[in-house]
């Protein structure tokens, strides 16, 4: 049922993959990305992040800045930097972080199947943000990130990748997050047929990370569909980049939340508050990570306590039951006041990338009580969009990250 094509990936040259791949842009704040382009010429960085070629007070959206995007992405083929491989292919990436392995097949997905909701969303875009990779997609005439995708394991698919992996990568290497990238090839004919075969057995793909570049990318073949006279479904811009992963791969990490201020609360009276939700225990100085679904850590005032979630509010509900959606009804929005963590003030998001430290050094700092959450479950995710529900804001958080500018696909 999902239509997964190979395609000709335009890619580094082998000796220079690890300076041209970047993080993705959206990790990077404006100052962040300026800072990490600041004189480096071959950063992939530079293309996702354009308006860093110009002073820091020129308008990040301007014609100008895409355009230059493009003339970028122009220049590193021109010269070879680039180079797009002459037959269509899947591409297995692997990527290794603190010893743990996690490999995805890099393909292109079908907007339709995106529209017919084939592939499922789990999250809600912001128009503002859309309408940035739009514009870069259509300027640049390309997708420079991939969107990490997520299936139903199927060992046909496995048993290929496995032998495929045995040969020499074309890409091996170490980047400054000390996170290791490895591509292998998948060229052969029959491989490709079992694998694209296989994949149209799949009922559903899910979207993990990268909702905004899906949309954007969606949105740009519909507009070029409606410039056409006969529409196919089978032009380049039918399509976008993905890397795909069976549902076994995919670390989630905790997405955690520190909060400015105790709403009026003195630290006994909020802890009591909390009666009603959750049982509290002390733990003491030593940092408390969650062990397992419906327990959360806090710390205030100079101790960590495990919360545990009361079983009365748990509902059978795909998206109330999550720990985020408990504490976020439960306690942030009746106790704390924060109703809508879109836009309050009052409370940051930490991903679980920073450790329980950076709580610590938050409250010490800035924020008076953080929350350390249990990673939500891949299949928590798959059941919220199999429902057609959201998740609430910031309940995901993965690791580690794909880079741009290792595989491009050209539109």
């Amino acid at each position: 049922m999902a239509d997964i094509k190979p395609f000709r990936a335009l890619r580094p040259r082998d000796d220079m993959v690890e300076r041209i791949a970047a993080l993705p842009y959206d990790v990077y704040t404006r100052k962040e990305a300026y800072e990490k382009v600041r004189n480096d010429a071959y950063s992939f960085l530079r293309i996702d992040r354009p308006e860093t070629q110009f002073p820091e007070d020129h308008d990040m959206y301007a014609q100008e800045v895409y355009e230059k995007a493009a003339s970028m992405l122009q220049d590193m083929q021109n010269t070879g930097l680039l180079i797009e491989d002459a037959t269509e292919a899947y591409y297995i990436y692997e990527l290794v972080m603190d010893g743990r392995s996690q490999v995805g097949i890099g393909a292109c997905v079908s907007v339709e199947d995106y529209e017919r909701q084939v592939v499922k969303k789990h999250e809600n875009t912001r128009t503002e943000k859309e309408a940035d990779r739009i514009r870069h997609i259509d300027l640049c005439n390309a997708h420079t990130g991939p969107i990490l995708l997520a299936y139903r394991r199927r060992e046909r698919i496995e048993d290929v990748v496995r032998e495929v992996m045995l040969r020499t990568p074309v890409y091996d290497f170490l980047a400054e997050d000390e996170v290791t990238h490895r591509v292998w090839i998948i060229s052969e004919r029959e491989k490709i047929e079992l694998i694209r075969r296989e994949f149209a057995q799949v009922e559903a793909i899910y979207i993990a990370d990268g909702h905004h570049r899906c949309a954007s990318a969606v949105k740009v073949s519909q507009m070029r569909r409606a410039t056409r006279t006969v529409c196919t479904g089978s032009e380049e811009s039918d399509y976008f980049l993905s890397v795909l992963f069976p549902d076994d791969q995919l670390m989630i990490m905790d997405y955690n939340r520190v909060v400015r201020s105790l709403n009026g609360y003195s630290a006994p009276e909020f802890i009591k508050a909390l009666a009603p939700v959750c049982d509290v225990t002390a733990i003491g100085l030593e940092p408390f990570r969650p062990g397992r679904k419906g327990e959360i850590g806090m710390y205030l005032q100079n101790t960590w306590y495990c919360l545990r979630i009361k079983e009365e509010r748990y509902t059978d509900d795909p998206v109330e039951d999550l720990d985020v959606a408990i504490l976020q009804r439960d306690l942030l929005g009746p106790l704390l006041g924060i109703f809508d963590p879109k836009v309050d003030k009052r409370i940051d998001f930490v991903g679980g990338i920073r450790g329980l430290e950076e709580l610590v050094r938050r409250v010490n700092t800035d924020a008076a009580v953080a929350f350390a959450m249990y990673p939500t479950d891949i299949h928590e995710l798959f059941a919220v969009a199999d429902a057609g529900r959201l998740m609430p804001p910031k309940s995901t958080w993965f690791e580690p990250k794909l880079r741009s500018g290792i595989l491009i696909h050209n539109i």
